[in-house]
């Protein structure tokens, strides 16, 4: 679960961490009042995504007519396929410097990684690449935690001047601990920036939430709210696991990692995938029908590829689970059906039967790969 900035930046406040003055506008309107509060402000799109400030989603304004004429173009603008729909109207800061901080989990180290770099304003990885001198990581011990002396190393080996050290220390204690009490899988000020009256800000903020851990807080789950495209944000609240791409062959499997499997052989076949689209463990009759109905609203889809392994579930419950849902639907776009696993046979026996008296509903095939060409070839891409 990914939060948008200015809610990171309500947590990040809440726990002592210094932020811009700054309120949340849905209108062009509630921008020029706030401009009108403020003076010099900055507008910054509310999108769950990175490369705003490359992609003009960032503007700077002097005047509250300036702040109302911009916050119309932003409020008209997509960024990688997500619209503008609010946008978070700050003070304007005068910076000195900008800096790195970040805390993420290390799965190769079985731990948590703390970043730091007395430098910013750029891409973790850009920032690596142009400044290797000037970025410092330690792996936390989850068990023991983040240590003062780790905080002291990082501090030296990022090059931090030395007038920094007592706030930034506090801010990555600050940062570790709204980690740890939020169950994050990364959390990021991105630039951490000195102002020339020495103050240091967060003037931006990430905080990605572990969506397994949900349950267990209440004050996260209340601040999620749906996002991406249309039909992605439908499929979120349908409980499917939907990505939309650009391709013209819909996908459906069971698994992330069949799902995937499934996209990377249809593009090996020369083929594109219209979306990644993960049904879990099972397919009953109305996950089918619905994620079915899901990608077909997708007018680009001109072939769907059904891919299941029956491993946990039964090919039969399977089968009997798609036989309902095509009985019930009349879909006129091809579907490639491959069935595999755990009670293959009697799976395909049941989808045999159903093709007796509805011919050509299911175009069946016996692999993966047999299928993705298949696929492939009815979307007119071989």
């Amino acid at each position: 679960m990914k939060l948008y900035e200015y809610q990171a930046k309500q947590i990040f406040s809440e726990h002592g961490i210094r932020t811009p003055a700054g309120r949340i506008a849905f209108t062009a309107e509630e921008v020029k009042k706030i401009a009108e509060e403020f003076g010099a402000v900055v507008l910054k799109s509310q999108v769950l995504v990175g490369g705003r400030g490359k992609a003009g989603g960032i503007k700077k304004t002097e005047t509250p007519d300036e702040a109302y004429s911009k916050a119309k173009e932003l409020l008209k603008m997509e960024i990688k396929g997500l619209k503008v729909e609010k946008i978070l109207v700050e003070e304007k800061l005068d910076i000195e410097r900008e800096m790195y901080a970040g805390i993420t989990l290390d799965r190769g180290n079985k731990g948590i990684v703390i970043i730091l770099s007395s430098v910013g304003g750029m891409d973790i990885e850009e920032i690596a690449a142009k400044h290797p001198d000037r970025i410092a990581k330690k792996v936390i011990n989850p068990i023991w935690g983040l240590q003062d002396y780790q905080i002291r190393e990082l501090l030296y080996e990022s090059g931090m001047p030395r007038e920094y050290f007592k706030d930034v220390f506090s801010i990555l204690k600050t940062l570790y601990r709204i980690f740890i009490k939020y169950e994050a899988e990364l959390t990021e000020i991105n630039p951490l920036v000195v102002t020339r009256d020495g103050a240091i800000y967060a003037a931006d903020a990430r905080l990605n939430i572990d969506d397994s851990s949900l349950y267990r807080n209440r004050e996260m789950a209340e601040k999620r709210e749906i996002s991406g495209s249309d039909l992605e944000k439908e499929a979120e609240k349908k409980g499917i696991n939907y990505v939309k791409l650009d391709g013209n062959i819909g996908v459906i499997a069971n698994g992330a990692g069949m799902s995937m499997a499934t996209m990377d052989l249809i593009y090996l076949e020369g083929g594109k995938p219209a979306n990644f689209l993960d049904i879990g463990g099972g397919a009953s009759s109305e996950l089918v029908k619905t994620s079915i109905n899901l990608i077909l609203s997708d007018p680009s889809v001109k072939v769907i590829f059904i891919n299941i392994f029956g491993g946990i579930t039964r090919c039969d419950v399977v089968a009997e689970g798609l036989v309902n849902a095509f009985s019930e639907m009349d879909v006129k776009t091809p579907v490639v059906l491959r069935l595999s696993g755990t009670n293959e046979e009697q799976g395909r026996k049941i989808i045999s039967e159903f093709l007796k008296n509805n011919p050509g509903k299911l175009i069946p095939v016996t692999t993966m790969e047999e299928g993705a060409k298949k696929a492939v070839e009815l979307a007119g891409g071989v």
